[in-house]
């Protein structure tokens, strides 16, 4: 596999209950081609359980990442596939392997974006708001008979297709790429512009209190479908400020004598 590619695509598992999920899944990651491993907060690791299961692939286990937290994980990464078993209604984008795969060899190579693809928890899968933090879903379409799928099992599939969409890149003859200087910000910025927005949406009395999902939700998916860099989320942030200073300003007296008798 391309370098570039095995170092800009990382695969992620979060809260390993198995050990032996964890070799399994450094095998089949360096049958094909792939090298990068983060593991968040697994239950037992380092294991011998997992190297014995890794069989060849106990050096992708010794590089390991470990972190504690799921925003550690995807830190610095540009794009974020969440692999998932359950049906959501989440307003993202949702890709079959194939073309997640296609999608995240793009990305690496054509942009030199950091990717992440996400895998959950064996008996849950990735949390809503884990879900959220990612540009797009990945459903692997089983049978309706007997849907189970071991978690190995998935990221065997992804990796396979990931080296399949590199090798047919390969094949073909390369095509002049416009220069571009857009970098993406990674996810974790633009969490902290949605919680920003969200204050200032309350703050000019558009937003209802009492009914704020839907709309955020659609807001963070026309944003994150946007992917802006950091210029743009500047001005995304400035115009957040100046909404907040605004508001700020109108407020009656009496408001703000209230909140400073408390």
């Amino acid at each position: 596999m391309n370098p570039q590619l095995a170092d800009q695509i990382k695969v992620v598992l979060v809260e390993t209950t198995h050990p032996g999920n964890i070799g399994s899944t450094a095998r089949a990651m360096k049958v094909m081609g792939l090298r990068r491993l983060v593991l968040v907060n697994p239950e037992r690791f380092p294991s011998d359980e997992a190297v014995a299961l890794a069989s060849s692939a106990d050096d992708l286990l010794e590089q390991a990442e470990v972190v504690d937290h799921f925003a550690a994980a995807i830190a610095g990464c540009q794009y974020v596939l969440a692999c998932t078993a359950r049906t959501r209604s989440l307003p993202l984008p949702g890709f079959p392997p194939r073309q997640a795969a296609a999608s995240a060899v793009t990305e690496a190579l054509d942009h030199g974006h950091q990717v992440a693809i996400v895998f959950g928890r064996e008996r849950s899968g990735l949390t809503t708001e884990e879900a959220q933090l990612s540009n797009a879903l990945v459903h692997i379409p089983t049978s309706d008979a007997y849907r189970s799928l071991n978690l190995a099992q998935a990221v065997q599939i992804m990796s396979y297709e990931i080296r399949m969409a590199a090798l047919e890149r390969e094949d073909q003859s390369p095509q002049p790429q416009p220069p571009s200087d857009w970098v993406p910000e990674p996810l974790e910025r633009l969490e902290y512009f949605f919680v920003r927005l969200e204050d200032g949406l309350r703050a000019i009395n558009f937003l209802n209190p009492a009914q704020p999902k839907r709309l955020m939700q659609r807001l963070r998916r026309l944003i994150i479908r946007a992917r802006p860099d950091e210029n743009e989320l500047n001005i995304l942030n400035g115009v957040v400020s100046s909404m907040l200073e605004s508001a700020a300003r109108n407020r009656p007296d009496s408001e703000i004598e209230k909140e400073g008798a408390q």
